[in-house]
C-alpha cells in the first residue's frame, strides 16, 4: 500500500518535506481491531507537532494521520460487531481503558502518533473505536468531524457557554469554523466573535456567520464569557484573558503550542489578565462518547465543514500550508475512491 512516512523529527523550515511516499504492507488486524481502507484523512495541526517534535512518536517511521474516513475490509476474531463493507470513522484515540476519562487515562493512545494512522491506503483501528459515519456527509466531509469537530465539541461544553452570552474563537482553522456551526445550533442568541492575524481569514469567519471578527490583540465590541483558542501560539492566549469577562474562562483547544512567541507571557498582567475570577481550562485529549456524539449532533444540524482536498502525495504541501496559516476550514486528503453519500 502507498503511505506517506514520518522517519525523522525536524523543524518544517529545515525539512520542508518531512513525509516520504512509500510502499508498506498491507496491516493485518488483531483479534479486535479492523482493517480500514482509508478514503479521506484530515490533516491537522498536532501532524506538525509530531513532526517538530513537541509530541513526538515513541517509535519512528510512523504513519501520521488521525481524522481517518474509510470502509472496513477486515475483521478481528473478537470486533464481532463490526461488518465488512461498513463506512467508519476513527479519531484522536486509538484506545484507551474505556473510563469516562479515558482522555485522562495512562492507557490512551494516539491513532497517528502511539500507532500508524491514516496517511495512508489502510489503517489498523481498534474496533470500539472505529464510529459509524452519517451518510449526512461524504468522505472529505467526514473527515475533519473527527477530530477538528470533536475536540470543538468537547471545548465548547468545557466553555461552559450559555444562550445570550458572548463567545470568542481565537483562531479560525478546521475546528473553529465547525464550533461556530455547533455554537450556533446549541445557542441562537449568543454573540460569537472570531480573532486570526491575517484578514482574509477574518473575512472567511464573517462569512461563516462570525458576528465579529478582529486581529489577535484587537477589543472585541463586548467582553468575553468564554473563549476557546484553538492556535498554536501564546499571543492568543494573554489577549483571550484580556478580553474576558469577570467570571469568565479561556478553554485552550490545544495538544502542544510552540515556543516561537513564548515572550508573549511577560505581558501577562495579574490585574488585567487573571484577577476578577478568570480562568484558564486546557482541553486533554478527545473520549470515544465525545466522537460518538458529535457525529449524531453534526449530522442532525447538519454541520457543512469546508474543506480543501489534496492527494495523499501532496500531505507536505498541505502541512506547509498548514504551518503558514493559510486556512479556509479543514485540509483532507483523498486517499480511496469515494465511499460516501
Amino acid at each position: 500500500m502507498r503511505a506517506m512516512v514520518l522517519s525523522r523529527l525536524a523543524p518544517l523550515a529545515d525539512e520542508p518535506e518531512p513525509l516520504a511516499l512509500r510502499d508498506l504492507p498491507v496491516p493485518v488486524p488483531g483479534a479486535d481491531e479492523l482493517l480500514v481502507e482509508v478514503a479521506a484523512c484530515g490533516v491537522c495541526h498536532t501532524e506538525l507537532d509530531e513532526i517538530e517534535g513537541r509530541t513526538p512518536p515513541p517509535r519512528l517511521p510512523v504513519v501520521l494521520g488521525h481524522q481517518i474516513v474509510g470502509r472496513v475490509r477486515a475483521v478481528g476474531s473478537d470486533a464481532l460487531a463490526a461488518r465488512v463493507g461498513e463506512r467508519v470513522g476513527v479519531g484522536w484515540i486509538h484506545r484507551s481503558d474505556g473510563s469516562a476519562r479515558e482522555n485522562l487515562s495512562p492507557a490512551f493512545r494516539a491513532t497517528g502518533r502511539d500507532v500508524d494512522g491514516g496517511y495512508a491506503e489502510y489503517a489498523i483501528a481498534a474496533a470500539d473505536y472505529a464510529f459509524p459515519v452519517p451518510d449526512a456527509f461524504d468522505d472529505a466531509e467526514a473527515a475533519p468531524l473527527l477530530c477538528a469537530g470533536a475536540i470543538g465539541h468537547r471545548a465548547l461544553r468545557l466553555a461552559q457557554i450559555e444562550d445570550g452570552q458572548v463567545l470568542g474563537l481565537m483562531g479560525f482553522g478546521g475546528s473553529a469554523h465547525l464550533v461556530l456551526q455547533l455554537a450556533r445550533h446549541r445557542f441562537p442568541n449568543a454573540r460569537i466573535f472570531a480573532f486570526a492575524r491575517d484578514p482574509e481569514v477574518r473575512a472567511f469567519a464573517l462569512r461563516e456567520g462570525a458576528d465579529w471578527a478582529g486581529a489577535t490583540r484587537d477589543a472585541p465590541p463586548a467582553p468575553l464569557d468564554a473563549a476557546i483558542d484553538t492556535t498554536p501560539a501564546w499571543e492568543p492566549v494573554v489577549a483571550s484573558l484580556a478580553a474576558l469577562a469577570p467570571g469568565g474562562r479561556l478553554v485552550v483547544n490545544a495538544i502542544r503550542k510552540e515556543e516561537r512567541d513564548k515572550r508573549a507571557l511577560l505581558d501577562l498582567s495579574y490585574h488585567e489578565h487573571l484577577w476578577m475570577e478568570r480562568e484558564i481550562k486546557s482541553v486533554a485529549n478527545i473520549t470515544g462518547s465525545d466522537v460518538r456524539e458529535f457525529l449524531a449532533e453534526a449530522a442532525e444540524i447538519p454541520i457543512r465543514p469546508r474543506v480543501e482536498t489534496y492527494p495523499l502525495e501532496d500531505a507536505n504541501r498541505a502541512l506547509r500550508e498548514l504551518a503558514a496559516g493559510r486556512v479556509r476550514g479543514a485540509k483532507v486528503l483523498r486517499i480511496g475512491g469515494a465511499s460516501g453519500r
